[in-house]
This record gives structure tokens, sequence and C-alpha cells, in this order.
């Protein structure tokens, strides 16, 4: 039939609500919308007229599974407002914070929502009946992650630790000690991930990106770099919105993100490996050439290989931070607070997020931007299906749709993190 309209009114395994349009007219794809319905939660509205040092708080609450990433982009800008630099063992603690997010937050999206789309599950509990091991290994992987973001942030979920200039308390070197049987066996753990994952049939599906994402020149980034392109763009942060721009669309209430002048762009994962791969480690480099992996990557169906390789690193960076730690004499540095215009960007598993705050000389928040990293993704995973679809519109209703649901869930999107999907909606007429 060249002709037909398909609705799923829910996409399962992503975090949010939303919905996918697309129309094929004469066989071919006439059209595709990304549609986001989850309500906008207004938290840069919610900021305003609020103290900075509510900041870092309420942004937490933007996601339960990257709250750390929302966390310290806040700060970050709130710092760089300031004038603020954390350096030493206080930067070393912000980092494994974040090792902790990227091991819980890429073993769910691995093994609980992407991984079944592959193997042919429903959902990982179907999974779980053919491969119990497998399943229980991630529980444990993402258990070994949330506790790193217990110890560190206070809590696993929104952590409560993180201020300007610091942490409010920092924790003993017995405390860090006591993660790091856990902790080497996740990172054998995630090398065994590499090589199952592997093995998984990836589609044959080859895209010219524009990679965006931080570039560190020692590290490979968290939360400090500049923001790099794979076509020029090479800025600060407090450069963003001279090269970025957000737009609203009728479709969705998320706004849509693109390169002044230019168009799409992809942030996570793959951007990230693709601009970084000489920073991460050795282990790290020949996981990936096992896997059949180059220095560069095309195919966003293999980002479950790279975030795979991700966690790997997660867990050796975690190592070495624990194994050089020592306690600091104080848990955060002092500051003046000052009227200013501060701007962060820092990376979720999900890919990079852009912060930018207005404050008076009250300390009080005047004005407050946050560009999550779905938002950035949406014009490029509708031009995924845009090109996807022509080569598996003869499938099956039910196949097709499958197919396009996984291609969406190579970008983990966070739906609820963009409202400041999902339904699937095909039409063939």
């Amino acid at each position: 039939m060249k002709n037909k309209t398909i609705k799923v009114d829910y996409l399962a395994r992503v975090e949010g609500e939303g919905a996918l349009f697309i129309k094929i007219k004469g066989g071919e794809v006439a059209d595709v919308k990304l549609k986001i319905f989850e309500p906008p939660r207004f938290f840069e509205a919610f900021l305003r007229g609020r103290s900075y040092s509510e900041a870092p708080d309420i942004t937490a609450r933007i996601c339960g599974i990257c709250p750390v990433a929302y966390q310290m982009a806040a700060v970050h800008a709130i710092e760089q407002a300031f004038g603020v630099r954390v350096t030493g063992q206080l930067r070393e603690l912000r980092r494994l914070l974040y090792c902790g997010e990227w091991i819980e937050s890429h073993v769910l999206h691995l093994y609980m929502l992407h991984a079944p789309d592959f193997l042919g599950y429903q959902d990982v509990v179907q999974m779980a009946k053919d491969h119990p091991q497998a399943v229980k290994n991630a529980l444990r992987m993402k258990k070994i992650g949330n506790e790193i973001m217990r110890v560190i942030g206070g809590r696993e979920i929104h952590p409560i630790n993180v201020k300007v200039g610091g942490f409010y308390r920092v924790p003993e070197k017995k405390e860090l000690l006591d993660m790091v049987d856990d902790i080497k066996w996740a990172r054998d753990a995630a090398v065994d991930t590499v090589k199952f994952v592997s093995k998984l049939d990836f589609p044959d599906f080859h895209q010219d990106y524009e990679s965006v994402s931080l570039v560190h020149p020692d590290e490979y980034p968290f939360n400090e770099g500049r923001i790099v392109s794979s076509k020029g763009i090479d800025i600060l942060p407090e450069e963003y919105d001279f090269n970025f721009i957000e737009e609203h669309v009728e479709h969705s209430n998320a706004l849509h993100s693109k390169v002044r002048q230019r168009g799409n762009y992809m942030v996570g994962p793959v951007a990230r490996y693709n601009l970084n791969f000489d920073k991460l480690t050795p282990l790290c480099k020949q996981a990936a050439k096992e896997a059949g992996m180059g220095k560069t990557c095309d195919n966003l169906f293999k980002s479950i290989t790279i975030r795979a390789i991700e966690t790997i690193y997660s867990c050796e960076e975690a190592l070495r931070i624990i194994a050089q730690y020592e306690k600091p004499e104080v848990p955060a540095i002092s500051y003046k607070v000052k009227e200013a215009t501060g701007y962060a960007a820092t990376e979720a598993p999900r890919g990079l997020i852009y912060h930018r705050y207005r404050i008076d000389n009250n300390g009080l928040i005047e004005d407050a931007k946050i560009v999550p990293p779905t938002s950035q993704n949406q014009k490029t995973i509708e031009n995924d299906l845009r090109n996807f679809i022509p080569a598996h519109i003869h499938l099956p209703e039910a196949e097709l749709v499958w197919k396009c649901e996984q291609a969406v869930r190579n970008y983990d999107p966070c739906i609820s993190c963009a409202t400041h999907y999902l339904k699937l909606h095909i039409e063939r007429d």
C-alpha cells in the first residue's frame, strides 16, 4: 500500500510522553513530526526571582535519571558569573559524581530500554526470561552507579550535596574505598557489555551528522571544555547563543535547536565519541576495536555500543579519582555575590546541556535559559526517520513501527527534560 497512516499512541521505553507522526504518500515519506506533548514544566520561569543558591537543587529536579548534569551546569554557570574556579580534589569529586550518573543512566538505557529492540522483546521483563544473567548484571551495575551518586551527592535521585563553590560535605577516604571492589566489578561487566551489544544486528544506516559536544584538552568531557562541532564550531559556552538558536514549532511543546545558518545537529554519546576518541583510556579503545568500532561513528544504531564504552570509561575514571583522593580541608571555597551573567555547558549521558543565568547584585536570578539534549536532537531524529523509512517502507505495519521506535530510542530521548515521546502516528494516503 503506497498511502497509509499508522498510529501508535504511546512509545514505551523512553522517559516522558510524546508522539511521532509520519505521513507516507505515493510510497514516499511526505512528513515527519516529533510531537512532544508533555506539558511544559517552566523550570526557567521557576528560577526567576529565586536566590542563585537554590538553582542547583531546583534544576536537579528537571530529570530523575540525569539530575547531576543539570545541577552541575547550573553550578558552573553561577560560578562563572561570580568568577569562581573549583580545582583540585573538589573538582575531582564532581567528576566522580558524573561517573555515577553516567554508569546508572547508560546501563538503564543499554539493558532496559534499547537492548529489547535489537533482541526482539517487548520489554526487559520478557528479555530477562532468556537473558537472566545479563539483566541481573545490569541491575547490579546500575546500583553501583547509584551508590556513587549517594556517597558524593547525598542521595541517589536529585542529589542535595552540591553547592556553588563545592559541596556541603565531602566524603572520607574510606567511604570511597568501600566502593572500589564493586566499581572494579562494574568495569569488568561493562567490558562484557561491549562484547554483548557489539553482536547485535545493526541496521546499515549511515548519515552525515554534525556532532556537537564538549572537548577538553586533557580528559574525556563531563563538566568542562569548549563546545566543538565536527563541522567547524569551536567556542566557549558564553558564545553558545551566537552559534545556536531555539525555535518554536507548532507540533511540539519542546523548542527545536539548530546551528544558525545551517540546521540540525546531534549531541550525545556518539557525538562525544566522534570528537573525543583520543581521550578514552586504552581499555576503552581496545574494547572499541574488538567491537569493530572505528575512531568515529555515523550509524546511530551503534550508539548502544558507545554507551557501553563510556560505561567502561566512567568506571575507570571513578577508580582513578578514588585512588588519588585526599579529603579537602574545606568542602567549598568562598566567593562574593555580584551582578553578572554566567554561562556553562556540561555533558549529560544523553548529550550537551547549556545553562545561562543573569543574576542581580542581591544574588537573585533575573533570567535563566536551559537547553536540554533532547530538544537539540529533535530535528536530527526527524531527519533520521525521513532517511531511514524509505528502505523499510515495504514492511508490514507492526514491523515498520518497531523499526521507527528503535530509531528514536537510539537517542535515549528524555522528553520530560525537553519540555521546559511517545505516540507514533504513520499516515499513508
